[in-house]
């Protein structure tokens, strides 16, 4: 592992400065939106444009490595995201903000991959798995010290968005400066959307309402603050409190998961963060409240992505896994880019207010658990020593991070069942 760091930490640092960059830029729009007079539905429309950029960078980015290689687009699509950073706070309307927002998800989906990419290369067999953790540990750790950042200046100026800016342009630096070229991507065995709807409908619906609850906690919880009137260094703890509990509540859901009916514990799971949307609801000014209310949503939901991708792949043959994901992610993407849009609206003064934020998310979560509830009724569960380990992955990564995290849980699986024969 120790060797791994050294031959990677250039980008583990690059990537780390990106997150940080990408927390704070959705953040400060957040903020500086109130203070433009924004409504909540316009501002729907901009964090919105994010996901969508998003997915269309997530089905374009390889096919832009493969023409022109992993350097260029890198180097590209870092320089853009650093360039439209500083054009919000100079242009503040909706249609530029909502531009900028889909160009700078289609840039973080293709940086994601092609550092993904350079981050399988990096690692070997035996380190892979730590590697993709620690990758997925920095990414976290990056947005969450975002939040703090957000202190550092007036989210009226201009400082916050140069130093958001400053972070992006510094970060592709050391990268670039260190990698190494990467191996050509390979093609998957195509799957339709109907033939996995078929495979798992719960793998399916569960996903796209996730995305609808990602996104509202990625795009709309600094607007919900904004909107509810929390101050600077409250909207950034209340943010952060979202990835803090995706930090330390995914390994033990993770270690549930393979030792229990996954099925029963999408359900647990959901409601509970459900329960947590509704603390949220009733908190009223109740800061701590809001805390513990963002710390379970963002706990219980974010683990909620890799549950539902390993219950579709206990129905699956190992060469379909890639397939079938690159779909769930699509679908994932679908609800991401309808869920800050509703969310907006439910918050309009004529609808519920800021409370329409967690109403949304309680809504969509208790959905995923009856759903859940539902399918345990249509067939039989699969046999706890039948499923396949959990690969640990965040909704934040590209599908080039969740190929790799299936492959390392599916080799740790079929070790520790040759294991199991022999003795």
């Amino acid at each position: 592992m120790f060797q791994f760091f050294l031959s990677a930490w250039a980008l583990l640092l690059g990537m780390g400065l990106l997150m940080v960059g990408n927390g704070l830029q959705g953040t400060l729009l957040g903020v500086r939106g109130e203070i433009e007079g924004f409504t909540t539905f316009e501002m729907s429309f901009v964090m919105s444009a994010y996901f969508l950029g998003f997915l269309g960078g997530s089905r374009l980015a390889p096919e832009m490595i493969r023409r022109v290689g992993h350097v260029r687009v890198f180097a590209a699509l870092a320089s853009l995201i650093s360039a439209v950073m500083i054009i919000y706070p100079f242009f503040p309307e909706t249609y530029v903000w909502v531009a900028g927002r889909v160009l700078v998800g289609f840039c973080f989906s293709g940086v994601y991959v092609t550092a993904e990419s350079w981050l399988n290369n990096a690692a070997n067999n035996e380190n892979r798995g730590q590697a993709l953790s620690l990758y997925m540990i920095v990414q976290m750790m990056g947005i969450v010290a975002a939040q703090g950042l957000m202190l550092a200046g007036d989210p009226a100026g201009y400082e916050t968005f140069v130093i958001a800016s400053i972070l992006v342009s510094v970060s592709f630096a050391p990268i670039l400066l260190s990698i190494s070229p990467t191996p050509a991507f390979d093609s998957t065995k195509p799957m339709t959307l109907r033939q996995l709807m078929e495979i798992s409908p719960l793998g399916c619906v569960g996903m796209f309402l996730l995305g609808g609850v990602f996104s509202a906690q990625f795009g709309m919880g600094a607007v919900y603050g904004a909107r509810a009137g929390l101050t600077l260094p409250q909207i950034s703890t209340f943010v952060a409190s979202f990835y803090v509990g995706a930090m330390l509540l995914q390994y033990p859901l993770g270690w549930l998961s393979d030792r229990m009916d996954r099925r029963f514990l999408i359900m647990l799971a959901a409601a509970l963060a459900g329960g947590g949307a509704m603390v949220g609801i009733i908190a009223g000014g109740n800061f701590t409240l809001l805390l513990v209310a963002a710390f379970f949503i963002g706990g219980l939901s974010n683990p909620l992505y890799s549950l539902l991708i390993a219950y579709t792949n206990d129905y699956l043959d190992f060469d379909d896994m890639a397939a079938a994901s690159g779909g769930l992610v699509f679908i994932n993407g679908m609800g991401a880019i309808a869920g800050p849009v509703i969310t907006g609206w439910l918050m309009g003064d004529a609808i519920f207010g800021p409370a329409g934020f967690f109403l949304f998310v309680a809504t969509l979560l208790f959905a995923t658990a009856l759903y859940a509830l539902y399918r345990m009724t249509q067939r039989p569960s699969t046999p706890v020593d039948e499923t396949g380990a959990m690969a640990t992955i965040y909704p934040t990564a590209s599908p080039v991070a969740l190929d790799i995290a299936q492959e390392i849980a599916y080799e740790a699986d079929q070790e520790e069942k040759d294991e199991q024969e022999v003795a």
